[in-house]
């Protein structure tokens, strides 16, 4: 059975909402919940972009059952990666075992803020790469030192280890990164409901591993309202992913965006409460292999009657798959 999750968007609510919308998809029933790590958000109208790890750490206490994971951290230009393998520790500790860690090459979006410039995507490969050596090495305990095409790492050491160091996934949009995750993932991580990628995972490595996927959904009794919702704030996300790793700030996403219409956006994302929409929707990701399925209601404050909607309605349709 497909398990279906929740996305704490950061992007378009404050931290002690997020919090707040993890601990009702627990009570909802929602199997995992993911996160996204972001510096800004893609378009002005969603308004937000706290960080990912400080909402992590309390939702770890605020919640008891549902695993949690970043969806996904870039752990080569904001952060370095021994950072992240600290952070990523500690937040296992914290989750008594239930955190699992999305890694990614990154959007210009929120990287550019270090100032460190934007290589093209096999650089940004190699270092995602390289990153996941060095976390994995700090995972497996003692001293490390490391000194490689992209990073170096002098005597780092994690004081705090938890018994099984956290799963690591790796996000993947075609080949090249297929093989990565495959190699050096325990997970593959992807916004589209492609076969191939999954196919992909597999023969690198992947085979019977999980593969977790994201769908933008827009829930609301007044379907003319979701519509406008979705395309005021998730049109941006129509643009691929191609597009969407590139530009470096929400005015470039709303440049880009301009001529996407209210029906194009209506068009790619289920809009409304006619739960046979939705399910219809989440179908391409099961039949393309996907195991675990990430909705993201999109509007942040439209998350309690959408918990309410998808504990009585939603979840049970979607057991169907």
């Amino acid at each position: 059975m497909v398990r279906i999750g929740y996305t704490m968007m950061t992007e378009q609510a404050g931290p002690r909402d997020l919090v707040d919308h993890v601990v009702g998809a627990e009570r909802a029933g929602f199997d995992f919940a993911v996160i996204s790590d972001h510096s800004f958000p893609w378009l002005e109208a969603q308004g937000h972009a706290p960080y990912a790890w400080s909402v992590l750490g309390a939702a770890a206490q605020a919640t008891s059952r549902i695993p949690l994971m970043t969806y996904v951290t870039c752990p080569t230009f904001r952060y370095h990666p021994a950072v992240v393998a600290q952070k990523a520790a500690t937040m296992q500790l914290l989750s008594q075992g239930r955190f699992r860690l999305g890694l990614g090459s990154g959007e210009n979006l929120n990287e550019h803020i270090v100032g460190a410039g934007w290589p093209a995507a096999h650089v940004r490969l190699e270092m995602l790469e390289e990153s996941v050596e060095i976390i994995r090495a700090l995972f497996a305990g003692g001293n490390v030192s490391h000194h490689g095409r992209h990073f170096d790492v002098e005597n780092a050491r994690l004081w705090d280890l938890p018994d099984e160091p956290p799963p690591i996934g790796i996000a993947a949009s075609g080949d090249r990164s297929c093989e990565l995750a495959g190699l050096h993932g325990d997970l593959l991580v992807a916004t589209e409901p492609k076969r191939e990628l999954v196919t992909a995972f597999g023969a690198y490595g992947g085979a019977g591993k999980p593969c977790v996927g994201q769908l933008p959904v827009s829930y609301d009794p007044d379907r003319a309202a979701a519509v406008a919702r979705a395309h005021d704030q998730f049109r941006w996300a129509l643009g691929g992913w191609k597009v969407n790793a590139e530009l470096p700030g929400p005015a470039g996403f709303a440049q880009a965006s301009q001529h996407t219409r209210p029906e194009d956006v209506a068009d790619a994302i289920p809009c409304g409460d006619d739960v046979d929409a939705f399910v219809d929707a989440v179908r391409p990701y099961s039949d393309a292999g996907f195991t675990e399925i990430a909705l993201v209601q999109v509007g942040g404050d439209r998350q309690r009657p959408f918990l309410d909607w998808a504990e009585t309605k939603l979840l049970p349709a979607l057991r169907e798959l």
